[in-house]
C-alpha cells in the first residue's frame, strides 16, 4: 500500500526546485505610474510579471521581493489573520473544518467561502469581508464513491487579511491547497507552515500602522496610481466588463459617483462577479485633493448572502454582489440592482439616470475607440507600457477629476452659475443629466446653482 502524503509537492517551500524565471519586464525600468502594465495571459496579478501557471510558495516571495525593491513607496505587508478550511457536511450543511488561530471568530464565513449554489460547479474563488477584513477563498467540488458524501466532497480554502490588496498573492496557493484537501482530507501541515510565515504581526514604528483596518479608498496624487483597487483577475477583466455591460457602463458610473448601494445578482460561479463589483468600484476613483471626504465612502463588500442582511442595513454606500435572489426583494437594503445585464432602481428620483441619453453614448465611444487604439498599439508595435485596467481607471477618473474640477471653480465665483456651456464641457448632457448632476451637487455639498434653476430666467 502506497502511503500519500501531507505534501502538496507545487506548494513545497522547503525546497526549491529549479524553473523557468518568470517573464522578464521588457524594459530595465518598470514605468512608476502604472503597476498593472505588462500582463501575462492567463491569471495574473497587477504589478507582477512573475506569477507562472502553477508557482511553487517560493517562486512568490522572489517575485514580491523584487517587486519590493522596485516600489518601495507603496509596497503592503502581508498581514494574513487567519487561515481556514469550510466543508459541505450533509448532516450539517456548510462548516469550518479547521482553521487558524483557533480562537478567531469565523462565524458566518463558512457560508461567504462556499456560495450559495456552488454545488452546481466544479470550481470557483470569492471575494468577501468578515467584519473589517477581507477574505478570499477557492472553492473545489470533487465527484466521489461516497453514499455518505452523496457522491460529492466540497472544500473551501481561505484567507483572512485587513485588505484585499494583497490577497491575489495566494490565488494558485489555496488552488492548490484546496484540491489537496479534496484528495488527502485532515492535512493541515502545509496551511500551517503558511500561516506561521504570513501571520499578520504589525510592526510598531516609524510610518507603521497599529490597526488592522483596511486603507483608505481614494488613492492620493503621490502614490502609485491606484494600489488600493489592486486585484487580480484573467487578462481582458476589464474587456469583459465593457462587452458585458456596453453602455449601460455610464449608468452604474453616475451611480456609483452619487455612491448609491449597488447589488449585483448572479448565479454561481461567483469569481467573475466580484471582477464586476471591483470594475464598479474603479468608475468612481478621483485624484482630485479633498473630493469626497464629506461622502460615504464606496465600499467593496464583495460577495454576500443572507448572514450580511443586519451588516448592510447600517451601509450608506457599497458595491456587493450575491447568488441568492432573495435580496431583490429587500429593497431597502440597496438603491441599484443588477441582473445580469438589466440595470434597475426601485428609487422614483434614481430612474431618469437609467436612460442613456447623447452624452452616455459619445462617451462609451470615445472610450471604445482609446481602447482600440491601445489593442492596435499592443499588437503592431508590442508597447507593454499600458494595459487595459490603466486605460479604464484613467479615462473615468480623468473624467471625475474634469466633473469636479469645474464644479470647484464654479462654486469660488462670484455668481455661481453652472452654465449649460459647463456642463458639456464637464462632458454631460445640460438636459438629459439634469437630474444627475442636482444630486451630485447635494452628494458632495458643491454650492452652485444650474443656470435653469436661475429665477431671473423665464
Amino acid at each position: 500500500m502506497v502511503e500519500q502524503s501531507d505534501r502538496a509537492p507545487l506548494l513545497d517551500w522547503e525546497e526549491t526546485p529549479a524553473a523557468e524565471p518568470g517573464p522578464a519586464a521588457p524594459q530595465d525600468k518598470v514605468p512608476e505610474p502604472s503597476p498593472a502594465s505588462c500582463r501575462a495571459l492567463g491569471s495574473t496579478a497587477p504589478g507582477t510579471g512573475w506569477i507562472r501557471e502553477s508557482p511553487t510558495y517560493s517562486d512568490w516571495e522572489s517575485g514580491i521581493a523584487v517587486k519590493n525593491q522596485r516600489a518601495p513607496n507603496w509596497e503592503e505587508k502581508d498581514q494574513i489573520v487567519a487561515v481556514f478550511v469550510v466543508t459541505f457536511d450533509t448532516r450539517s450543511g456548510n462548516i469550518v473544518e479547521w482553521c487558524l488561530p483557533r480562537d478567531i471568530n469565523l462565524d458566518g464565513v463558512e457560508f461567504k467561502s462556499m456560495a450559495s449554489g456552488s454545488h452546481r460547479v466544479a470550481s470557483d474563488f470569492i471575494y468577501f469581508r468578515k467584519g473589517s477584513y477581507f477574505g478570499l477563498a477557492c472553492f473545489a467540488n470533487m465527484p466521489v464513491e461516497s453514499e455518505l458524501e452523496r457522491g460529492a466532497r466540497m472544500k473551501s480554502v481561505g484567507i483572512l487579511s485587513p485588505s484585499y490588496t494583497l490577497l491575489y498573492r495566494y490565488m494558485h496557493f489555496l488552488e492548490n491547497q484546496v484540491r489537496h484537501q479534496l484528495e488527502v482530507p485532515g492535512h493541515y501541515s502545509q496551511l500551517e507552515a503558511f500561516y506561521e510565515d504570513k501571520k499578520g504581526v504589525l510592526p510598531m514604528g516609524n510610518g507603521a500602522t497599529t490597526s488592522l483596518q483596511p486603507g483608505p479608498w481614494v488613492p492620493t496624487v503621490n502614490r502609485c496610481m491606484h494600489p488600493e483597487m489592486k486585484i487580480t483577475h484573467p487578462a481582458g477583466c476589464m474587456s469583459q466588463f465593457i462587452k458585458f455591460f456596453g453602455e449601460q457602463i455610464m449608468i452604474l458610473w453616475k451611480f456609483a459617483l452619487l455612491r448609491k448601494r449597488i447589488l449585483i445578482f448572479s448565479p454561481p460561479p461567483v469569481g467573475v462577479v466580484c471582477y464586476r463589483v471591483y470594475c464598479c468600484c474603479c468608475l468612481a476613483n478621483v485624484s482630485l485633493p479633498g473630493v469626497g471626504l464629506s461622502v460615504p465612502e464606496f465600499r467593496p463588500f464583495f460577495y454576500i448572502n443572507v448572514a450580511d442582511i443586519e451588516a448592510l442595513e447600517t451601509e450608506l454606500s457599497y458595491v456587493a454582489c450575491t447568488t441568492e435572489k432573495i435580496f431583490e426583494e429587500k429593497k431597502d437594503l440597496y438603491d441599484v440592482y443588477v441582473d445580469n445585464q438589466n440595470v434597475k432602481t426601485h428609487n422614483e428620483n434614481l430612474q431618469p439616470l437609467l436612460r442613456i441619453n447623447s452624452a452616455d453614448r459619445d462617451k462609451y465611444r470615445k472610450l471604445s475607440e482609446q481602447r482600440q487604439m491601445l489593442l492596435y498599439s499592443l499588437e503592431v508595435d508590442g508597447d507593454c507600457s499600458s494595459s487595459e485596467e490603466d486605460l479604464f481607471i484613467l479615462f473615468f477618473m480623468e473624467l471625475n477629476n474634469r466633473i469636479f474640477q469645474t464644479l470647484w471653480e464654479v462654486s469660488g465665483s462670484q455668481d455661481k452659475t453652472l452654465t449649460e456651456e459647463h456642463v458639456r464641457g464637464m462632458g454631460l448632457d445640460p438636459q438629459g443629466d439634469r437630474s444627475f448632476l442636482i444630486d451630485l451637487l447635494e452628494v458632495y455639498g458643491i454650492d452652485v446653482m444650474l443656470v435653469i434653476d436661475n429665477p431671473c430666467c423665464p
